[in-house]
């Protein structure tokens, strides 16, 4: 996009979003603190989502402020004051200034004045929206600012009398994805594809797990996805059934299956793909029977992943397909209908089919409204991702399935007439897992 197209996608966001809050209120919303790694290191910083979707600025130290009707400005930016010496140790500073000319900003003060003015402007506002209990740092400074208001009172201050959740609002604007965000979500999962056929191509026996996730990392870095969206797994062997393994530090063994769970984040926008496949290149036949099942239900989930159909459906179609792939091959025993009711199924399939995805892996919305299932619509964007996990020490299924752990994920878009799936680039059959093996 352009720089003028990325201004006007921001400012609609903020648009959108005041439209939505009730006449004669301020929304506030702080972005993500530094995290200290160790001692005097830090992690590099990321901004919080929130902040970033509503303003498209990546610094520290920041607050913005949404006032509707505001006279001279909707749109309030507190940000860190411009300073030679600490830019020549840590990097450039918009200021105040920067982030009116090049963020749309209204109106802008450096942090350090934030006592002084942002009190002013929630006086006389009705309603403060704000997401209470994310950074209890700033909660305490919000209810600072509220008493300080309210001790006023008597000399004619009117502090906000309700207290709102800002996070209804804004949650399920992000949770409709623009064509911009599609088109940054399309990006990642292409990346992210590449960098999965890359570790197909780089698996063999005596390979360790990191330097999979070496090959994978350096793929995003590669093509402008500085990060993960979150820690690589790479679990090969019995490692597979261990859901959130992130510690990636033992030798692949011929006959094995390794289970790479990895996607890049662009421009703060997520993919998340999984794969499994034979460390050696070649599926052994349990571990062909088993993959099949779950490509099965992952084809089944996908299908059922259209406008009109509810947020459950995929995985209400994944477990029928893994219960009965269950039952065929001799892992459970009885009908299938009543083995579902009895969820008998999570002794090998233990979490749900997917997630919401977006600026974060795990991305905002609601899953249920008023008690119910959400109805998909499109501009979601969702995970497919079910998956097998035969524990290792399971003494009730024969030898030859145990520690086998399988999962299949992609992501997909829902569209006017079903779904885009944003990770195809990618290989899941047998058949094209053992021929870009074999090359």
């Amino acid at each position: 996009m352009s720089t003028k197209s990325i201004a006007s996608e921001f400012a609609r966001r903020r648009k959108d979003l005041m439209a939505m809050l009730e006449p004669n209120s301020i929304a506030i919303v702080a972005t993500a603190e530094e995290k200290i790694r160790s001692r005097d290191t830090h992690f590099a910083f990321r901004p919080d989502s929130d902040f970033y979707y509503l303003s498209g600025f990546a610094e520290p130290g920041a607050v913005l402020a949404l006032v509707p009707g505001r006279e001279h400005g909707e749109f309030v930016m507190f940000v860190r004051d411009k300073d030679r010496e600490k830019e020549i140790w840590d990097g450039y500073r918009e200021g105040p200034e920067g982030v009116m000319a090049n963020y749309g900003a209204d109106d802008a003060f450096p942090i350090s004045d934030i006592d002084e003015i942002l009190p002013g402007l929630m006086e006389g506002r009705e309603r403060l929206y704000y997401s209470l209990g994310r950074d209890p740092e700033f909660d305490r400074q919000i209810m600072s600012w509220l008493n300080a208001l309210r001790a006023k009172e008597r000399s004619g201050a009117i502090p906000p009398g309700e207290f709102l959740d800002l996070d209804h609002y804004l949650h399920d604007l992000r949770l409709f994805k623009s064509s911009a965000e599609a088109k940054l979500m399309r990006t990642a999962g292409k990346i992210s594809a590449q960098a999965h056929v890359r570790a197909m191509q780089m698996a063999k026996p005596g390979v360790y797990e990191y330097q999979l996730q070496a090959e994978i990392e350096h793929e995003f870095a590669k093509n402008g996805a500085h990060y993960p969206a979150y820690s690589s797994i790479v679990g090969s062997g019995a490692n597979g059934c261990i859901l959130h393994y992130i510690e990636n530090t033992q030798k692949m063994q011929d006959g094995d299956l390794v289970l790479i769970d990895a996607g890049c984040e662009y421009q703060m926008y997520a993919a998340d793909i999984t794969r499994t496949f034979p460390v050696n290149g070649k599926f052994t036949e349990p571990q062909k029977q088993v993959y099949n099942v779950v490509l099965e239900a992952q084809f089944a989930a996908i299908e059922a992943t259209k406008p009109g159909n509810h947020w459950n459906a995929p995985h209400e179609a994944a477990v029928r397909v893994i219960t009965q792939g269950l039952v065929n091959l001799g892992l459970l025993e009885g009908d299938v209908d009543e083995l579902i009711e009895q969820t008998a199924y999570r002794d090998f399939y233990m979490h749900r089919t997917g997630h919401w995805l977006g600026m974060d892996v795990h991305d905002v919305g609601d899953y249920k409204v008023a008690g119910d299932w959400r109805v998909l619509e499109p501009g979601m964007c969702l995970t497919i991702e079910p998956g097998i996990y035969i524990a290792p020490d399971n003494q009730n299924v024969a030898e030859q399935w145990r520690g086998i752990g399988i999962r299949i994920e992609d992501d997909v878009l829902v569209t006017s007439d079903g779904c885009e799936i944003l990770t195809a680039d990618v290989p899941k059959t047998v058949v094209d897992i053992e021929a870009l093996m074999a090359q």
